[in-house]
């Protein structure tokens, strides 16, 4: 499985390390991922999901201000 959110669809970046004499090398930064098993509210199944950090914020705040979403299409396949 790649290193892609499931819902933002957030992946790796290209970035710079910037050495003490400004000397630029390339580098990847990754999303913050985590894989959880997550009950989707509308049908009361759970599902597993890779998904970022900010993801995971953003569905907690949903679920807190009783927002009605289907887990199954935010998923980006």
């Amino acid at each position: 499985m790649s290193r892609v959110c499931q819902i933002t669809g957030a992946g790796a970046t290209i970035g710079y390390n910037i050495s003490h004499s400004k000397r630029a090398t390339k580098r990847k930064v990754l999303p913050n991922l985590q894989s959880k098993r997550l009950v989707n509210p509308a049908s009361g199944k759970t599902v597993r999901v890779k998904l970022s950090a900010s993801a995971l914020k953003t569905l907690a705040k949903w679920q807190k201000a009783g927002h009605v979403y289907d887990l199954k299409k935010l998923l980006q396949n």
